[in-house]
C-alpha cells in the first residue's frame, strides 16, 4: 500500500498547493490513501468546515487537527457530520469528533488512522498520549485488522515525538510529528518496521515564520512586544510529508520525505 502524509496546511498558500497538486500527485504516485494535517489551513489558526470540504474533494482520504481543532468555531459541529476528520484522541474527554477511525481504500484496504497530542511544552495540559494511543492500537492491530497503520502525533518536543515512534515500533506503520511546521531530516524505517519522521513540515510558504509573515514574529522576538496579528505568508507553498510504501502485513518497506514545489527542493518517492 503507498501511503502519503501531509504535514500543517498554513493558509490560502498552503490549501493551494493542495488543490493544485494532490490529485496529479495521486494519479502519478499511484497513491492508495492520503492523510492531511490542516489544523492551520483557516488564516493560519484551526480549519473551517467549508475549507475542509476543499481539501477532501482536493484528494485527502482524511483529515488530522490538532492543538488548534476547535479555533474555528463551525468544526464543533462539522466534525460531527464529517467522519474523515480526526481531532486528537486526548483532547478533552467531552470534544465532539474521533481521534483515530478505520478507513477503507478504493481497492479495499483497510487503513488505521489514529492522532495524539504531546505533553512536553505545550500550551495546554492534556492527557497521557501514550496511553490513549495504545488503547485505540490495540483495537485495530497492523497486519490483523488494520492493512496498515498511522499516527499523526502533534507534538512539540522532538524527543517526545521519538519516544513515541519507539514506542510504537512494530505497532504502526507510519509515525510522524507534526505541530513545529519545520521538516526534519531522520526518515527511517524503525526495526520493526515502522517507518518515522520527527516533524512532516508544513504545506505552506517557507519564506516565513513557520508558515507566518516574518515581520510580526520577529518583532516579538526582538523586542519582546506585539503589534499585529500573525498573517499566514502568501508566496507559494512547498508540500511536505512523508511517503510510506506497506507490504501486505503494514510492514513499512520504504519511507521517503516529500518536498514538492515552492522553495524546497522536491524529492519524488519512486
Amino acid at each position: 500500500m503507498k501511503i502519503l502524509f501531509l504535514g500543517d496546511v498554513v493558509g490560502r498558500s498552503g490549501r493551494r498547493a493542495i488543490t493544485e497538486n494532490l490529485a496529479k500527485l495521486r494519479k502519478n504516485w499511484r497513491l492508495d490513501f492520503v492523510v492531511v494535517n490542516s489544523e492551520n489551513a483557516t488564516s493560519g489558526i484551526g480549519l473551517s468546515g467549508n475549507q475542509a470540504k476543499v481539501i477532501l474533494e482536493a484528494g485527502a482520504d482524511c483529515i488530522t487537527l490538532g492543538d488548534h481543532a476547535f479555533d474555528q468555531r463551525d468544526m464543533l459541529q462539522f466534525i460531527e457530520q464529517e467522519p474523515r476528520i480526526l481531532r486528537p484522541l486526548n483532547y478533552a474527554p467531552n470534544a465532539p469528533g474521533k481521534g483515530a477511525r478505520m478507513f477503507k481504500t478504493q481497492s479495499g484496504g483497510r487503513v488505521f488512522v489514529a492522532q495524539a497530542l504531546g505533553q512536553v511544552f505545550m500550551k495546554r495540559a492534556f492527557a497521557d498520549p501514550f496511553s490513549a494511543l495504545d488503547l485505540a492500537l490495540k483495537a485495530a492491530p497492523r497486519g490483523g485488522l488494520a492493512d496498515a497503520v498511522v499516527v499523526d502525533f502533534h507534538a512539540e518536543a522532538t524527543s517526545e515525538k521519538m519516544a513515541m515512534g519507539h514506542w510504537l515500533d512494530g505497532r504502526a506503520s507510519l509515525v510522524v510529528g507534526t505541530h513545529t511546521h519545520v521538516p526534519t531530516s531522520d526518515t527511517m524505517i524503525l526495526p520493526k518496521g515502522t517507518g518515522y519522521q520527527t516533524d512532516a513540515g508544513m504545506c505552506g510558504d517557507y519564506l516565513s515564520v513557520i508558515g507566518m509573515e516574518k515581520t510580526e514574529p520577529m518583532r516579538r522576538f526582538v523586542t519582546q512586544m506585539q503589534k499585529e496579528r500573525f498573517t499566514p505568508a502568501k508566496a507559494e507553498a512547498t508540500l511536505s510529508g512523508v511517503f510510506v510504501e506497506t507490504d501486505a502485513k503494514g510492514v513499512a518497506v520504504k519511507c521517503e520525505p516529500v518536498r514538492f514545489g515552492g522553495r524546497l527542493s522536491p524529492q519524488v518517492p519512486m
